[in-house]
């Protein structure tokens, strides 16, 4: 029988600390912290809700962060 596979750590980082940065800003960050994986979308986006390990999202309006979120 085969091991399950372990995932990758996510990163020791907090979603919350994006909200309200420039969404540019923010992305750049998200990637330089160790997101694999940063998805912006704006508000009342339809999105597939699986959870992906290591993907930081992102809801921007008017081209800040307005909520953050791991998977």
């Amino acid at each position: 029988m085969a091991p399950i596979p372990t995932p990758p750590a996510e990163p020791q980082d907090s979603p919350e600390g994006y909200v309200g940065l420039d969404s540019e800003h923010a992305e750049r960050l998200a990637r330089q912290r160790g997101w694999s994986t940063v998805r912006s979308l704006p508000p009342g986006a339809i999105i597939t809700m699986e959870y992906r390990t290591g993907r930081l999202n992102f809801e921007v309006r008017d081209g800040r962060v307005a909520r953050a979120w791991k998977g």
